[in-house]
């Protein structure tokens, strides 16, 4: 499954099977409009980026986006009439792949309140549990999420730290963890990969964003050793 998901930067996910699924597409550069499915997580510029959305949009893609995002949608200019709204908590059928929202917030800090009801989601897809946890701390509702895949926010201030990504990691415990949301817009090159030193044996941590920063210094310590 791995092999078949993209990160075009931060929390830029494509994901490529019998449909193609995004999430949070930002800063995408070839016009492709591929899109079945394009999950939002919140209507913040780096996460809800109408430009990139028209890229990738067909007329037949659905948007799935947080209800409370509703008016951002009818603001936007994004060319489509097929959106679906959903809740923190709730399960939805989208063909043929179950489609469950987990909230997404901060707890001590004020970027995403959990007033503003933003989503994480987990969609069961080609039978691979795949989370996404959106722009969100360290919550309780978070260490209930059972997957195969998740991917999680480790640049720190807006969301978790990479000590606090691998706390989530270890406790849930999926097959595959990804760290998104770091070494552009918030956190630094190298935060993938202190996430990955923190996470426990067992636990496959795949880096899909690749800076050339921390290409250089893995490299360096390639040397050394």
């Amino acid at each position: 499954m791995i092999e078949k998901i993209t990160i075009n930067k931060h929390s830029s996910i494509r994901i490529q099977g019998d449909k193609v699924i995004y999430f949070d597409p930002y800063e995408i550069e070839e016009e492709t409009h591929d899109a079945d499915v394009i999950f939002i997580t919140h209507d913040h510029y780096d996460h809800f980026d109408p430009a990139s959305i028209n890229k990738i949009l067909r007329d037949d893609t659905l948007l799935v986006i947080p209800g409370s995002c509703f008016e951002a949608w009818s603001d936007s200019g994004i060319i489509s009439t097929q959106v679906v709204e959903m809740e923190p908590g709730q399960t939805m059928d989208i063909y043929g792949m179950v489609i469950e929202t987990v909230p997404a917030y901060n707890v001590m800090k004020h970027y995403h309140p959990r007033r503003n009801e933003w989503l994480g989601y987990i969609v069961t897809f080609e039978g691979r549990r795949i989370y996404v946890a959106g722009d969100t701390d360290l919550t309780e509702e978070s260490k209930e999420v059972r997957c195969d895949i998740a991917f999680v926010p480790v640049g720190g201030k807006y969301t978790m730290t990479p000590g606090k990504a691998a706390e989530l990691v270890n406790i849930i415990h999926p097959d595959i963890a990804v760290p998104t949301h770091y070494g552009s817009v918030a956190g630094k090159p190298g935060d993938g990969r202190l996430f990955k030193s923190m996470v426990d044996d067992g636990i496959i941590v795949t880096l899909l964003i690749r800076h050339k920063a921390e290409e250089e210094e893995a490299a360096a310590e390639d040397i050394e050793e």
